[in-house]
C-alpha cells in the first residue's frame, strides 16, 4: 500500500526513503536493552539513558533529510527474555521518535541474546506492530513469516499494520508482487518482455 495516502500528500513523489536499523543485536539495540547496555554513564541505566543514543541518531538524520523523505527505524520490539526491552518500552519509544520525525516503526523482535524464548510462527511479530500502531498513532510495518498475499492483505485491511515488508519470501520467489496481485486480483503494469511469464496483466 503506498504511504502517501495515508499521510495526506507528505511524501509527494518521495523517491527514496531512510531506514535506520535499531533491531538484532546491532548498535542501537544493544543500547536499548539492559540485557546487553551494562554502561553506567549517560547511556546507561535507567530507560532515558538508554535511549538516548537512538534519540540522537534519529535527530541527526532528520535533520539533514528532505521533509518529503520517509525515516523509519527498525526496533525488536521485544527481546523475547525476562529483564528485558519489552513492548511497553517499544510503544514510549515509538512515542519519543515520532515526535522527532520517525514516520514508521518498523517492528521486529528479537537477535540480541542468545537464550531468548521465541514463539516463532506465521505472522508471529504483527501484534507488535499492531500494539505499536494503536497505543502511538505512529505508522507501523509487520514483518515475520509473511508469506502469503492473502495473509498481508488481511494485516493491512484489518488495521493491524500500515505496511508489510518482506525479505525471506523475496529470496524464494523474486516475482512476489506479480504472483501476490495475481492472486488479489489486480491487474498491474510489468515491461512487454515479461509479458509471456504474466500474460494476463497490462502491459506497461
Amino acid at each position: 500500500m503506498p504511504l502517501q495516502p495515508r499521510l495526506g500528500g507528505r511524501w509527494p513523489r518521495a523517491s527514496m526513503l531512510i531506514e535506520i536499523h535499531g533491531a538484532h543485536g546491532y548498535l542501537i539495540n544493544e543500547f536499548l536493552s539492559p540485557l546487553s547496555n551494562h554502561r553506567n554513564d549517560d547511556y546507561g541505566g535507567s530507560f532515558e539513558n538508554r535511549i538516548r543514543f537512538v534519540l540522537e541518531i534519529v535527530s541527526a538524520i532528520r535533520n539533514e533529510l528532505p521533509q518529503n523523505v520517509p525515516l523509519f527505524l527498525r526496533i525488536s520490539a521485544s527481546d523475547w527474555a525476562d529483564g528485558g526491552w519489552s513492548i511497553e518500552d517499544s510503544v514510549e519509544l515509538a512515542r519519543r521518535v515520532h515526535a522527532l520525525g520517525v514516520d514508521l516503526i518498523d517492528a521486529s523482535s528479537g537477535g540480541n541474546v542468545l537464550y531468548a524464548q521465541i514463539p516463532v510462527g506465521p505472522a508471529y511479530q504483527v501484534p507488535f506492530a499492531e500494539r505499536i500502531r494503536k497505543e502511538t498513532g505512529i505508522l507501523t510495518g509487520a514483518v515475520g513469516l509473511i508469506t502469503g498475499a492473502e495473509q498481508a492483505d488481511a494485516i493491512i485491511r484489518t488495521g493491524q499494520a500500515d505496511l508489510v515488508l518482506l525479505a525471506r519470501e523475496f529470496l524464494r520467489d523474486p516475482y512476489f508482487p506479480m504472483h501476490a496481485a495475481q492472486s488479489l486480483g489486480v491487474r498491474v503494469q510489468v515491461p512487454k518482455q515479461y509479458l509471456r511469464a504474466f500474460p494476463d496483466v497490462i502491459r506497461a
